[in-house]
């Protein structure tokens, strides 16, 4: 029994210095030498709750055009009154069978911490207001703009009739989920996603970010 508690506390400890470093430590370890050219500017926003984050896109003519299979799959992208497409990326069984806490399950849990398929979560939104403690933004140039779409587009897995829905799986009327690519784990989960979409949208993360609290405080640090 001694020997399991100590091997429990030495574990705990390497998962918070292995936490504590991959926020600490920027990724990437230098910022970028030359700044975005002068031009057209767009403010992506990071949405947070104390697991999971989102990305919202901005909309404008391009954005609608690009993901107007979104309106072919039920989400009204296309009305007047969207600010924004909000994208996310998660495991399959802890994403569709966790719409609220209330209704959190062993099983999902399970492949959570192991390994499970992984969905797209697509929604709209309005305006969003800043400041929020749970929405952070960040103003990109066209360039990083057009590379994080591309990031995005390229995580939805694709048939031969472009984007998969996934049938009746929605939390509302006015959101949907899509077949992914990639794999879902505890060590390269959903904001882990998150954060490799903001590097690519040329921001600076930590190294290894899980968690929320984690990805929001390295980009505070180095952003």
């Amino acid at each position: 029994m001694k020997k399991l508690a100590r091997f429990l506390g030495l574990l705990a400890v390497a998962i918070a210095l292995a936490v504590a470093l991959g926020t600490l430590l920027p990724r990437p370890l230098w910022p970028a030498a030359v700044a975005d050219p002068i031009g057209a500017s767009h403010r992506i926003l990071v949405l947070q709750n104390p697991i999971h984050t989102d990305i919202a896109i901005p909309v404008d003519d391009d954005v609608r055009r690009r993901f107007h299979f979104l309106v072919d799959a039920g989400i009204p992208a296309d009305m007047a009154e969207v600010r924004y497409i909000v994208f996310g990326w998660g495991g399959r069984a802890f994403y569709l069978e966790t719409p609220t806490w209330s209704e959190l399950k062993p099983m999902p849990v399970m492949k959570a911490l192991t390994v499970d398929a992984s969905v797209m979560h697509v929604d709209i939104s309005g305006e969003i207001a800043e400041p929020h403690p749970e929405v952070a933004g960040f103003d990109i140039g066209e360039e990083r703009f057009t590379a994080l779409l591309d990031y995005i587009a390229a995580s939805f897995q694709l048939g031969p009739n472009g984007a998969i829905p996934i049938e009746n799986a929605a939390y509302s009327r006015f959101d949907r989920f899509f077949e992914a690519n990639g794999h879902f784990n505890a060590l390269v989960g959903c904001n882990t996603w998150t954060a490799a979409a903001l590097r690519t949208a040329g921001l600076r993360t930590g190294w290894w970010n899980p968690l929320p609290a984690s990805l929001g405080m390295s980009m505070r640090l180095y952003n």
